[in-house]
């Protein structure tokens, strides 16, 4: 089966919801139209019947009812112009007086019919409205009087009605499906537009942006929350490959290194000593390539994957100490003074290795910044149920301009100015996607050769 387009769904919609009104109202014309029709002629019926029991007279103790020059001044005889039919029984429904046109026919007298209720009945052929009632002189029942009227007329305006009502439903329904298609299709040549728009954007093609429509409805949303998608998707295209160009040439450095290293002790032959500097050398690089490998392994696997989050109870201040602990060699080489403030047990309920990794990584930094006899200071408090995490040091700070980039990964603020401290680039840009990865409020302040405070405020555990 085809599928039908949108346009044509939309009209077909429409024009489902529209002949269900339309069939609702037209019902309402028909039924109203043959109501009046109805009410109209049994209206008349009662007229004649008040005005036939009004002729009804005793004389000498006989019943009269009509005389024959009354019936031929009526316009009973006239059987062009809605004749009304007239016709008196005895008690026991023999007839005793009918009017002149109906000639050789006579109403049938129907039992299971209330007297004075207007029902449809047939005579000749054709349908009539009869109504028939009990006639009394001083409490006697003297007979029956039955009136009616032919339907023909009217049954053929309510027949002329229906028709015309059920060749004018399908019509107005095919119009209505012609107008619904024609301004479904300029609804939603928009619609069209982002399509055609959307299929030229390419990885390689990611510039172009849908036009935004003049009246800010619903089609505006929409281009506006793809061309917003499409940033996105832009400036993620461009943070992968400057990533991968990034990573290639961090991970390349440190194997040049130690290539050309290697390839100059194979040159010619060396003591001892000089073996041995230039494999500790190589092999100092090969840490660092280590390190690099492990956070590029940790970012991949972290890349805004929630579902690799293990959420459990976690003691700050035993996680602090032992990041301090790990850095102790590098604290104590550079005669560092380290302080640890923390007046109460502080638990979070998150996930624990992204935890460590976090102040494990801000505090190497703190410490690999920080000149030697310097002073680096971590602090625990609690403030209406968030607890904050206070890293400070009096290193060698970063540059106002550097503060935002220095979350991009591989940038290292005054990298020029101090080459004798190594790194990656890549710590602080994991502390801030494992931040936004746990919901964990992160500031940064720094300034140059006064040092560098980091804020970590994280949501207290729940006892």
């Amino acid at each position: 089966m085809t599928q039908l387009s949108f346009r044509n769904r939309i009209a077909l919609n429409y024009i489902l919801i529209t002949g269900l009104l339309i069939l609702v109202v037209f019902s309402m014309i028909y039924s109203t139209v043959k109501f009046t029709v109805y009410k109209h002629l049994d209206e008349n019926l009662m007229i004649e019947i008040e005005d036939h029991l009004k002729e009804i007279k005793v004389e000498n103790n006989v019943v009269i009812l009509m005389d024959a020059e009354e019936w031929e001044e009526r316009e009973h005889n006239s059987v062009d112009v809605n004749p009304i039919f007239v016709q008196f029984l005895d008690v026991n429904k023999k007839i005793i007086e009918k009017s002149p046109n109906l000639k050789n026919e006579a109403l049938v007298y129907h039992e299971n019919v209330r007297h004075l209720k207007p029902f449809d009945t047939e005579l000749l052929g054709s349908t009539i409205r009869q109504i028939q009632v009990t006639l009394h002189i001083k409490s006697k029942k003297i007979g029956y009087l039955i009136i009616a009227m032919p339907l023909t007329d009217s049954a053929n305006v309510l027949n002329n009605l229906f028709e015309t009502l059920l060749v004018a439903f399908p019509v107005i329904l095919v119009i209505l499906f012609l107008i619904a298609r024609f301004f479904a299709g300029r609804s939603i040549k928009p619609i069209n537009a982002i399509t055609s728009i959307s299929g030229m954007i390419t990885k390689d093609n990611l510039k172009a942006r849908i036009p935004l429509p003049k009246q800010r409805d619903e089609l505006h949303t929409l281009s506006e929350t793809i061309n917003s998608l499409l940033n996105r998707i832009e400036d993620a295209v461009e943070r992968e490959k400057q990533f991968t160009s990034d990573a290639s040439h961090e991970l390349r450095t440190p194997l040049t290194v130690i290539k050309g290293t290697l390839e100059v002790l194979i040159r010619k032959p060396r003591d001892n000593k000089e073996y041995e500097e230039k494999i500790n050398y190589c092999i100092n690089e090969v840490d660092h390539l280590n390190t690099l490998v492990d956070q590029l392994l940790v970012l991949a696997r972290f890349e805004n994957q929630r579902q690799n989050i293990l959420h459990e109870s976690v003691y700050l201040n035993a996680v602090i100490l032992d990041v301090i602990t790990l850095n102790s060699g590098k604290i104590n080489s550079k005669k560092i003074n380290m302080k640890f403030d923390a007046q109460e047990d502080c638990y979070i309920n998150s996930d624990n290795y992204l935890v460590v990794t976090i102040l494990r990584n801000i505090v190497s930094n703190a410490v690999k910044y920080t000149n030697e006899s310097g002073e680096v200071a971590v602090s625990l408090s609690k403030n209406q149920g968030k607890i904050i995490c206070k890293i400070s040091d009096n290193g060698i700070g970063i540059a106002k301009k550097d503060l935002e980039a220095v979350f991009n990964p591989f940038f290292r603020s005054n990298s020029t100015v101090h080459p004798e401290i190594k790194g990656t680039g890549l710590g602080l840009s994991i502390v801030k996607r494992f931040t936004e990865l746990l919901e964990i409020k992160f500031e940064i302040e720094s300034k140059i050769n006064i040092g560098t405070t980091v804020v970590l405020e994280f949501n207290e555990e729940r006892k």
